[in-house]
């Protein structure tokens, strides 16, 4: 029988919980609510003035990161299903609206909202699936490459989606 390990286990949330993390305009960790902490099993005082990227799963693509910042740092908004890595090992599959946070006098992006919420184990088979094809264009030609995939993806399921819009649109592909 194969040994489980912490990296084989899923974290199951509580759907009606959000996890909420604010950040600076470069990513860093300025506010997290007691969910976030209690799911991602790091203290608050070791995730403030962190980079987000503190719970960045191995799994996930390069290339949604780079289109989730280019997205947000325009003062557009986004949602995306993200795998994140707790501190133990573990690991948990989220639905996440990203808001920009603008000053009031100037518009300037001063930083970055989300919300999180569990996602349909529907949704999740299809992402994990396309998340497993990018992440292996990345390993063998790079982001660029695997960024013409998903834009290839996105082309086959219709003229007009974007990956910005592809959370709204997942239900129209299958």
């Amino acid at each position: 029988m194969a040994k489980i390990t912490p990296i084989d286990r899923e974290i199951v949330l509580d759907p009606k919980r959000y996890i909420v993390s604010e950040t600076d305009a470069s990513g860093k960790i300025t506010f997290c609510n007691d969910y976030f902490v209690e799911v991602c099993g790091y203290e608050q005082d070791e995730l403030i003035g962190k980079p987000h990227s503190i719970i960045r799963h191995p799994d996930m693509p390069k290339i949604v990161f780079k289109l989730l910042w280019q997205t947000i740092s325009q003062g557009k908004n986004i949602n995306a299903v993200v795998k994140n890595l707790a501190k133990d090992g573990r690991y948990y599959w989220i639905f996440t609206e990203f808001e920009s946070r603008k000053d009031t006098d100037t518009g300037k992006i001063i930083g970055y909202h989300a919300s999180r919420k569990t996602i349909s184990k529907h949704i999740l088979e299809i992402i994990s699936q396309l998340y497993t094809q990018l992440l292996e264009v990345e390993k063998k030609d790079g982001v660029d490459a695997s960024e013409i995939y998903l834009q290839n993806f996105l082309k086959e399921k219709g003229d007009d989606i974007e990956f910005a819009n592809i959370m709204e649109e997942i239900h129209r592909f299958y």
